[in-house]
């Protein structure tokens, strides 16, 4: 077994701290359910509507909310890196879980959503604090009554390909009646 010398790991210098703060879910998840998933979503990213907890946990950015489209951004930090020194794979995960489903959203009536059945991502090139703003898109292929399929989009900076994925959803809530 290799000897390492790991004094100094938890030194007072070494140690970060990242106080995150949200506005309670519960309430927001009302006032969006009033509203068009496009209505929501482009509430969220024009600060309408207050920012989902994960989305402040990890510090992503609703940018783009389009019929069938959205793109999240996020500014890279040592607080998502794995022991390797890259984000953790877990990070890409949650953007294009969330701009895949909110992808979903932008074309749902009010009271309508969507929830994660699958989620298969194919990681192409690591991403780090290096790699610059991080885009995850999500696009709609098809929106059914039960079930709908979606494909999403990591890119670093410098707009590389990093992470694609392909993802199903299950549509719920109640559809509003026919006219």
């Amino acid at each position: 077994m290799t000897t390492v010398d790991t004094a100094g790991l938890f030194s007072p210098a070494l140690r970060r701290e990242r106080v995150v703060d949200w506005q309670a879910p519960g309430p927001v998840a009302k006032a969006a359910a009033a509203m068009s998933g496009l209505d929501a979503m482009r509430a969220i990213r024009d600060g309408v509507l207050p920012e989902p907890p994960m989305a402040r946990l990890i510090d992503f950015r609703l940018r783009v909310a389009e019929p069938g489209r959205i793109v999240m951004e996020l500014e890279p930090h040592e607080g998502l890196e794995n022991t390797i020194g890259l984000l953790h794979g877990a990070t890409a995960a949650a953007l294009l879980d969330t701009a895949m489903g909110c992808a979903i959203s932008t074309m749902l009536p009010a009271g309508q959503g969507a929830v994660t059945l699958d989620l298969k991502l194919t990681y192409l090139r690591p991403l780090s604090v290096k790699s610059g703003t991080i885009s995850a898109e999500g696009k709609l292929i098809k929106l059914g009554r039960q079930t709908s399929y979606t494909e999403g989009f990591v890119r670093d900076g410098a707009g590389n390909l990093a992470v694609h994925a392909t993802a199903t959803f299950s549509m719920a809530g109640e559809a509003p009646p026919s006219k």
